[in-house]
């Protein structure tokens, strides 16, 4: 039987208008701080708050949006976001202090937020069913992944040989751009029937959270440290390391061996089942951060960081496609808002408590420490979800 075919115009313009809005985030993550330090003369706690109340918003955007999208209208939802996101990117030219930069911050959030939620959302039902964590895994692969390379790249560069106007010039330039590619996507709509609907307009937890993804969600949130600890430290560590080259290829690395794994994983999940995929995230996951730890040599850490393109990298798209499985599909959007506003919870608000234990453990400590957190969420997966979906079962699709 001919497996049904994966790639092809919508889902093309989604993953492109997706890869240019997490490349803006990801563009400004690594020069906010910086600039905030540079003009604004914040200290650097003040200068890490600019960076990372970003979250803020994007988790109150994910939250709500969640619950909207299905209720206004995903095409609608959808314009909102990007335009909100167009805007608010322009407010940056207009920061002349540090409580208006955190403000800017926070609206450009929601905008990611709202965006970001419902191009991830499009996607589980874009692709075919049967190809569904295939599907998702590619989606992640190119977009927000190589924009995690991308985008902290191009931001380094253009901090040191250009200037902040020129850089909110680029970002406004690459937001538009999705809003123009996102007019040629067909956006599938669900039909809700009138019952669904009225439940849906309840004010109620279960329409802010899709209780039957956060099981997989609550074990994002630990991985998601987990990976903030490479994110916000990886640079000081290759300074302290005296491995300063490998440490600016670490992204490149990681892009690069998720690409590579996506095709195996991808199949694997659709055909075996997600144990087939989730406990070698675990173990992968772990022995890059371990490896991280152990890392005296540049080509150590670029070890680690293919072992940890293949093991989180993995864990992100297998993980959301749980999330989306595991609910009706009417509430895809809310199931999705849910996995990333745990996820990004962790990632967000991690470093902050990480920076409490560099200082007692050092930055080898911090991740040889990540790596057992990693292995020990293998335990909450096999309880909460694992048992339950043994290798070759599947949710209801």
């Amino acid at each position: 039987m001919e497996r049904p075919r994966l790639v092809n115009k919508d889902f093309l313009i989604d993953t492109i208008a997706n890869f240019f809005i997490y490349i803006v985030f990801y563009l400004l993550l690594v020069i906010i701080a910086p600039y905030a330090m540079d003009t604004l003369h914040a200290t650097p706690s003040e200068a890490g708050l600019a960076s990372s109340i970003f979250i803020v918003g994007s988790l109150i955007a994910r939250i709500f949006t969640g619950r909207f999208i299905e209720q206004i209208g995903r095409r609608k939802t959808l314009y909102i976001g990007l335009i909100f996101f167009l805007i608010t990117t322009l407010l940056y030219f207009g920061v002349t202090s540090l409580v208006f930069l955190y403000l800017v911050r926070i609206l450009h959030g929601i905008g990611f937020g709202i965006s970001a939620t419902s191009a991830q959302t499009f996607i589980a039902n874009i692709v075919p069913k049967e190809r569904r964590g295939e599907g998702i895994g590619y989606f992640i692969a190119f977009s927000s992944t190589i924009a995690s390379a991308v985008g902290p790249f191009i931001g380094m560069y253009l901090n040191q040989h250009g200037s902040f106007s020129i850089l909110i010039v680029i970002c406004f330039s690459v937001i538009a751009v999705s809003c123009i590619a996102m007019l040629f996507l067909k956006i599938p709509e669900v039909n809700i029937s009138q019952e669904q609907l009225a439940d849906i307009k309840k004010f109620k937890l279960s329409n802010f959270f899709e209780i039957k993804a956060i099981p997989i969600s609550s074990i994002s949130i630990f991985v998601g440290i987990c990976y903030a600890s490479i994110v916000s430290f990886i640079d000081p560590f290759a300074r302290q390391s005296d491995l300063v080259a490998a440490g600016n290829f670490f992204f490149v690395v990681y892009a690069i061996f998720l690409l590579l794994s996506r095709p195996v994983a991808g199949r694997l999940f659709d055909q075996k089942g997600e144990n087939s995929v989730m406990y070698p995230c675990f173990v992968l996951f772990a022995i890059g951060l371990a490896l991280i730890s152990l890392s005296h040599l540049g080509a150590i850490l670029l070890l680690a960081a293919a072992f940890v393109g293949c093991g989180f990298g993995t864990f992100l798209s297998s993980a959301q496609t749980i999330a989306v499985k595991a609910s009706l599909p009417h509430r895809t959007g809310v199931a999705t808002s849910t996995f990333y506003s745990f996820l990004e919870g962790g990632m967000g608000f991690g470093p902050f408590f990480l920076g409490l234990l560099v200082p007692l453990i050092g930055y080898r400590g911090l991740y040889m420490c990540m790596a057992i957190v990693v292995l020990v969420c293998i335990c909450p997966y096999f309880f909460l979800y694992g048992k339950t979906h043994k290798i070759g079962t599947d949710l209801h699709s």
